[in-house]
C-alpha cells in the first residue's frame, strides 16, 4: 500500500462544496519518516486548504515512541510528538489540536496509571481518549492491531478494569477492531454504561481477504452488529476510513485518477447513511483519518464526499455530524486542566518527571 503518491492524487482537484459548515475532524494522525511523512506542515495545507476546520483530534498509532522510557511508558513519546506538531499548527494559526487519543495498555492493571498520569502532564490537557487496538483476524491478509490483542480481549475482567479507570479520569475509549468483533464492543458498552465508547472507521466492514468475495454477508452481519453497537446509548461511531482500499478493497488505489467525492458517495452511501439513522446524528461523527485515507483520497474530496452525503439532514443534524458529536464526545468545549489537576492523580509511583524514569 502507498500512502504517498502525490502526483496521482493531484489530478483530482475539488473545492469545498460547503466551505462556511464548521468541521471538527476528530481523527487524524501524525508520521515523521518510515512509510509516511506527515508533520505540521503537511496537515496545515490540508485544514486550511478548502473546508471550514475548526479543531482536530490527534489519534495514535504507535509511532515516535520514547524507548528510553520503560516499555509500559513508551507509548508518551507518541503524545510529545503530537503536542509538537499541535503547536506547530497552532504557531501558524491553523485550527487547534484541540484533542488527544493516546495509547495505553489497558491491561496493566495497577500501573495503568502512571501511563495515564504522563499523558496527561504532557498532553497540555488535551488528553482526552485511549485507544488500545484490538483489531484482529486469522487472515494473513488484514492487517493486525498493535495492541498485543488476542480473541475475546475485550471482555476480559484486566481489560475491563483498565476502561473503568478511564471513566474514573472522564476519558472515552476509542475501539479500533473489524466488523466480526463489533459485538465485543456492544457486550462492553453494555458492561459500562457510564464510559464512553467510539467505534472507529463504521466499524470496519472488511473487503479483502476472505471477505472479498462474500460481501453480501459482510454487509448482513456488520448491519446485525452495528444496531447492537447502536443499542447502547453510550455508544458512537466515526464516520469514515473510507478511503483505506487496504482493507475495504474499493480498488481505488488501481484506478488511473483518484475517485471524485461524487464517486466516493455513491460508494459508501448506503453504508453511512445506514449509520446515522441507527445511531442517529447526535451519536455519529464524520472523520478523515487522514494521512491513512490518502491512500485513495485527497482531504477536499473526503469532506466534500461527507457533504453530499449528509446533504439529506437538516442544518442542526450536520452540525451534529460535523462538530457536535466529537465536541461532546471529547470533550473539546471543557477548559484544559492545569498541570496540578492533571497530576493530582499520581501517587502510583509516578513523580512527574519522565527524566527519571530514562535513568533509572
Amino acid at each position: 500500500m502507498d500512502f504517498n503518491r502525490l502526483d496521482w492524487l493531484a489530478q483530482r482537484v475539488e473545492t469545498a462544496i460547503d466551505p462556511r459548515r464548521a468541521i471538527v475532524d476528530p481523527h487524524h494522525h501524525f508520521y515523521d519518516g518510515g512509510f509516511l511523512t506527515y508533520l505540521a506542515a503537511h496537515h496545515l495545507d490540508n485544514v486550511t486548504g478548502s473546508h471550514n476546520i475548526t479543531k482536530t483530534v490527534f489519534v495514535e498509532t504507535a509511532v515516535s515512541y520514547d524507548m528510553a522510557l520503560p516499555e509500559h511508558m513508551q507509548p508518551v513519546g507518541e503524545t510529545v510528538f503530537a503536542v509538537s506538531q499541535g503547536d506547530a499548527v497552532d504557531a501558524a494559526n491553523g485550527p487547534p489540536l484541540a484533542g488527544i487519543v493516546a495509547f495505553a495498555d489497558l491491561m496493566l492493571g495497577d500501573t495503568l496509571n502512571q501511563v495515564l498520569d504522563a499523558h496527561d502532564a504532557v498532553s497540555s490537557g488535551r488528553l482526552c481518549s485511549i485507544r488500545h487496538t484490538a483489531g484482529m483476524d486469522p487472515s494473513p491478509d488484514i492487517p493486525q492491531g498493535h495492541g498485543n490483542p488476542f480473541p475475546l480481549m475485550m471482555g476480559t475482567d484486566q481489560f475491563r478494569a483498565g476502561l473503568r479507570t478511564l471513566v474514573e479520569r472522564n476519558l472515552a475509549f476509542d475501539a479500533w477492531l473489524f466488523h466480526p468483533q463489533l459485538p465485543e464492543v456492544a457486550e462492553l458498552a453494555a458492561a459500562i454504561p457510564d464510559l464512553r465508547v467510539v467505534a472507529g472507521h463504521l466499524g470496519a466492514p472488511l473487503g479483502v481477504g476472505p471477505y472479498r468475495d462474500s460481501r453480501e454477508q459482510v454487509w448482513a452481519d456488520w448491519r446485525v452488529s452495528m444496531q447492537a453497537v447502536a443499542a447502547q446509548p453510550n455508544a458512537v461511531v466515526k464516520v469514515g476510513g473510507i478511503g483505506m482500499d487496504f482493507m475495504f478493497g474499493t480498488g481505488w488505489a488501481d484506478l488511473a485518477v483518484p475517485p471524485s467525492s461524487e464517486e466516493v458517495a455513491a460508494y459508501w452511501s448506503d453504508a453511512v447513511r445506514f449509520c446515522i439513522d441507527t445511531f442517529g446524528p447526535d451519536r455519529c461523527m464524520f472523520e478523515s483519518n487522514y494521512p491513512i485515507d490518502r491512500q485513495t483520497l485527497t482531504y477536499p474530496v473526503l469532506w466534500n464526499a461527507f457533504q453530499i452525503m449528509a446533504d439529506s439532514y437538516s442544518d442542526a443534524e450536520q452540525d451534529e455530524l460535523f462538530s457536535g458529536t466529537a465536541t461532546r464526545t471529547y470533550r473539546l468545549g471543557d477548559e484544559p486542566m492545569t498541570t496540578e489537576e492533571q497530576l493530582g492523580m499520581e501517587g502510583v509511583g509516578w513523580d512527574g518527571d519522565l527524566d527519571s524514569m530514562r535513568s533509572s
